[in-house]
């Protein structure tokens, strides 16, 4: 009987799980997120509402949670993100799960600093949801409840920077919960993926922490999503972000800058870098990578199996890995694993803004205030 020695590899390695005692009652290797951070409940209650609640955009028509969706791991399902009325998005949106541990957000990692300042930047960017804070501010203070929701958050009466408090502190609440990475609760394919993952694959090199990301950015040669250049709305709204962001000649682009919008390095070996992804709930937040080009995690693996793309700034990390239909399906396995329960109860979801619709007022030029 010929067995080639891919297959001697893939039977080793099960017989190594079995014989070292790594069976399915026996805790492995934790990568366990830092302890929960403190939540003010009341003031997270408030955020969870203006979360769902349109009325932050400009027209009314967009929520955060219209990008950002329970079901789909806090990410939107699409390859490439909605934008405010009469644009299109160029990304994909990212998941909003465990980013209370993060330092530096949006795929190309342009804001630091606080959760703050990257909610005052989703509500007020022209291209996301155009919201005058001003006018936010007055169309929260004539809902009654909204005004009983600040005070019971010890925020004051209904403003802008009470709503950059209450979203964050939502957010605070929205962390991975029982992955079996965490409960070491593996299937014996996703140990075989595991030692993949930190070992052959060297997936870990980027992938690292309990989040799996370095949240540092990477060119792997991803390929570009045809339809931020094809699409003449979408291409629009990607030029009028590169032109602001100050990157030069931006209508010959035929390709996402990515970081480069930050950086700005004279020799542009930046250009085409991502921050690496978080690995966590990558069940629910298909399609993958920055634009969204992958459908399947299977697609995912086959990429860096084939060394990722082609690229003059590849990071020389990557590599063939050669590996094997079983080994890649282990590793999937082991991907899986890093998904935890779906935060979609009430605790996460305001079913319904729980805030009554004021009624239009007739002749409003000249009634007063």
């Amino acid at each position: 009987m010929n067995i080639s020695f891919p297959k001697i590899r893939f039977i080793l390695w099960s017989v190594l799980l079995v014989i070292t005692g790594l069976s399915s009652c026996v805790t492995v290797k934790s990568f366990k997120l830092p302890p929960p951070q403190p939540v003010n409940q009341a003031m997270a209650e408030l955020g969870k509402q203006l979360f769902f609640d349109p009325r932050l955009s400009g027209d009314a028509e967009l929520s955060c949670a219209t990008c950002h969706q329970p079901q789909h791991g806090f990410s939107d399902g699409l390859a490439l993100s909605k934008a405010y009325t009469g644009m299109k998005g160029f990304r994909n949106s990212p998941t909003l799960i465990n980013t209370v541990y993060r330092e530096a957000w949006m795929h190309d990692g342009r804001l630091g600093t606080n959760l703050n300042d990257v909610t005052r930047e989703m509500l007020t960017e022209s291209w996301l949801m155009n919201m005058d804070m001003r006018l936010m501010q007055e169309r929260l203070k004539q809902i009654p409840e909204y005004v009983k929701m600040f005070q019971a958050a010890g925020l004051g009466e209904p403003s802008n920077g009470g709503v950059r408090k209450a979203i964050p502190e939502y957010l605070k609440t929205l962390v991975s919960q029982n992955a079996p990475i965490d409960k070491g609760t593996l299937s014996v394919a996703a140990r075989r993926g595991q030692v993949l993952f930190e070992g052959n694959a060297g997936c870990n090199s980027c992938h690292t922490g309990p989040r799996f990301t370095d949240d540092r950015p990477h060119n792997l040669g991803i390929p570009e999503n045809p339809e931020i250049f094809t699409d003449p709305v979408r291409h629009l709204t990607y030029v009028t972000f590169t032109k602001f962001m100050g990157i030069a000649n931006p209508m010959a682009l035929r390709r996402d800058v990515g970081a480069h919008v930050r950086t700005h390095r004279a020799d542009k070996k930046d250009v085409g870098s991502f921050i690496t992804p978080t690995l966590r709930e990558l069940v629910y937040t298909a399609p993958y990578m920055h634009n969204g080009i992958f459908q399947t995690l299977e697609e995912v693996v086959e990429f860096y199996n084939q060394g990722g793309g082609s690229d003059k700034n590849k990071d020389n990390q990557l590599k063939p890995l050669h590996l094997t239909k079983e080994e890649k399906a282990d590793l999937v396995e082991f991907l899986k694993s890093l998904s935890g329960d779906p935060l979609t109860g009430k605790k996460f979801v305001a079913e319904k803004p729980n805030v009554q619709e004021y009624p239009l007022i007739e002749n409003w030029r000249e009634v007063l205030n």
